[in-house]
């Protein structure tokens, strides 16, 4: 079978990309997941808030015993702010160490840092770029429609400084997520991932304390973007990547019957380690032999909305006919 696709421009030998993590950072680490099969890998994430946070430990280190007496004013050098360099350096050792595509991941504060650091990351490499965006609500004032002109105004910054492919990482939390996909797809990005898997604080009521517990996807949580992919194919220009609860070979097919080029997958290689790519690869092909699919154009795009006869499957019609039939519930679930 002929599992290739194409993915921002990349030709790419399959559809599994390992998605941003810090399974990435070690070396040893993605050269397995090459060996397993995996397309390409999306490294860890730049974020410019923790490497002012570094920042600021380092300068709460260094400073620390300052004006312990008279003669001395500091027992060490002015600190410095130190960049994005060490992240680059370690970004450039991946790309050398595979032969897949590398996708960089990047989530900063400031337009001008979004740009400064999409470009050292095309310099140092990098075979496109994943602009990793969201907002974590913390401003009553704040009004959605300044959210989303900034993140198309951070786009068209980016799209106009690098030359490489731009994709962009979202969150399902907009209030019309169509209509986010639809404006930025108008600004020319190149793909889109769906969606942002965010880390969510919880308590400990025995210790009193917040605690911020590893987030790692359930097989459910694919459902959410199947709804989007579904939505969205032939109705945008940009590619589209799968992301969120994709553990088998059937979570892939299902993500391409809706539409999707490629998915991008963490939490199954957590779980069950880099030679679980290779068996979602074998079930795909065992799949496609006993389908007579020869490729995944073949049968991509097949159930989403666009060529399904069902005019009401990706609306919430769907979700009223279930209620209508919640007694049916009981057949699986006896109480």
């Amino acid at each position: 079978m002929d599992l290739s696709t194409k993915y921002l421009g990349l030709e790419l030998k399959n559809p599994i990309i390992v998605g941003a993590s810090n399974l990435v950072t070690d070396l040893d680490t993605i050269k397995k997941l090459e060996d397993a099969g995996a397309a390409a890998i999306v490294y860890k994430s730049l974020f410019e808030e923790q490497i002012h946070l570094e920042n600021l430990q380092m300068d709460q280190t260094m400073t620390g015993n300052e004006e312990r007496h008279a003669e001395m004013s500091s027992g060490f050098a002015d600190t410095f702010d130190s960049g994005p360099e060490d992240f680059l350096m370690n970004f450039a050792d991946a790309k050398k160490a595979v032969g897949i595509p590398v996708i960089a991941s990047l989530n900063a504060i400031y337009d001008d840092t979004w740009v400064e650091y999409a470009k050292k990351l095309e310099d140092v490499g990098a075979d496109a770029l994943e602009l990793n965006f969201y907002n974590n609500p913390k401003d009553f004032e704040m009004e959605g429609r300044s959210i989303l002109n900034s993140e198309l105004d951070i786009i068209e910054k980016v799209k106009a400084t690098v030359k490489i492919p731009v994709s962009v990482k979202l969150s399902p939390f907009y209030t019309n997520p169509l209509y986010t996909f639809k404006e930025m797809d108008r600004r020319g990005v190149d793909g889109f991932v769906l969606f942002n898997r965010l880390f969510h604080p919880d308590i400990n009521i025995n210790l009193e304390k917040m605690i911020f517990p590893y987030n790692l996807s359930s097989e459910y949580d694919s459902r959410l973007p199947l709804r989007y992919v579904g939505l969205l194919y032939d109705n945008i220009n940009a590619d589209i990547c799968a992301n969120r609860g994709i553990f088998t070979g059937e979570d892939v097919i299902k993500m391409i019957l809706a539409g999707a080029n490629v998915v991008e997958v963490v939490s199954a290689i957590y779980k069950h380690g880099p030679q679980q790519i290779t068996k979602m690869l074998e079930d795909m092909e065992i799949w496609m032999a006993n389908k007579q699919y020869e490729t995944l154009e073949d049968f991509r795009g097949n159930l989403s909305k666009k060529n399904i006869k069902d005019p009401y499957a990706y609306r919430r019609a769907q979700y009223v006919d279930i209620l209508m039939k919640s007694s049916e519930i009981f057949k699986d679930y006896p109480i």
